[in-house]
């Protein structure tokens, strides 16, 4: 298996095959050893899978952490990067735009079914160009339909456009075990909480409380998936105790910080249909 160390300066030109073809999708199978991509993107939309180990996607808009059984669709040339939490197998859909009519304009984590990881492997088996009438042509168009009725679990951090929030946001990411509550913060902004907590919930859609909890639980993702112990995470994120954590934890994605990675997660992703329904938006427009 070759494995790749991603650095601000690597090239994207092995990219280029796949978003050149006639094809409406290609598929890119590439490992790495930690590190990043530079801010770039592409004439096609992508979907952005993690085989295996995890990583951060990170756009203007906000980012993502994207673990196994999940992706991140990203439109037509968004500007945006990849960050390695660790060693990761990276398994890419490039989408032609006007092969994908209806589908999100806006970047968004995505649960990857079992059937849409199937069909990733099984376009991966195939030529980068396919034959497009053969067995890989349907594959392709079937993973085309798929995506269609794939869920949009909650697992984003949204970035504030104006510019004092977003450097606000920009400080608590860097700080997770800060304890500041939304009257100090208010205070140093020369502010009331009452006006920062409005300017939170329009700017990014959620409350103070639910958006730090957000980025405590993308921070903790990290840490998690390179084998950093529940206790020293807890710690890290500012918690009393890791039961707090813990119990945060599994109320946010519904499985214990120790079970989250052991392959649990995807199978309550593909058993409970009518709960993900309730819980999830579809895609299905």
């Amino acid at each position: 298996m070759n494995w790749t160390i991603a650095s601000p300066e690597m090239t994207l030109c092995h990219d280029g095959e796949f978003q050149t073809l006639p094809h409406p999708v290609t598929a890119k199978a590439r490992n790495y050893r930690g590190g990043e991509t530079p801010i770039h993107s592409h004439p096609r939309a992508q979907l952005i899978y993690a085989g295996s180990g995890v990583m951060r996607v990170e756009t203007e808009a906000g980012c993502w952490v994207v673990p196994p059984v999940r992706g991140v669709w990203i439109p037509a040339d968004t500007a945006h990067r990849v960050i390695m939490l660790g060693t990761v197998e990276m398994r890419t859909l490039y989408i032609r735009p006007d092969a994908a009519p209806g589908l999100p304009d806006t970047c968004c984590l995505l649960e990857v079914s079992p059937l849409l990881r199937a069909l990733i492997l099984a376009l991966l088996d195939e030529p980068v160009a396919y034959d497009r009438e053969g067995r890989a042509g349907q594959i392709a168009a079937l993973a085309l339909c798929e995506l269609r009725f794939l869920k949009i679990p909650a697992l984003h951090l949204p970035m504030p456009g104006e510019r004092r929030l977003h450097r606000l946001c920009e400080e608590l990411i860097a700080n997770p075990e800060s304890r500041e509550t939304l009257e100090t913060l208010a205070e140093q902004q020369a502010t009331s909480s009452r006006t920062l907590a409005r300017q939170f919930q329009r700017e990014t859609g959620m409350s103070f409380r639910q958006w730090r909890q957000q980025a405590r639980l993308v921070e903790a993702l990290g840490h998690l998936a390179n084998g950093v112990s529940v206790a020293l995470v807890a710690e890290r994120l500012g918690y009393r105790s890791a039961s707090a954590f813990a119990a945060m934890f599994k109320r946010a994605l519904g499985l214990e910080p120790r079970r989250y990675f052991s392959g649990e997660a995807g199978a309550i992703a593909g058993e409970d249909h009518e709960a993900a329904d309730a819980e999830y938006p579809s895609l299905n427009f």
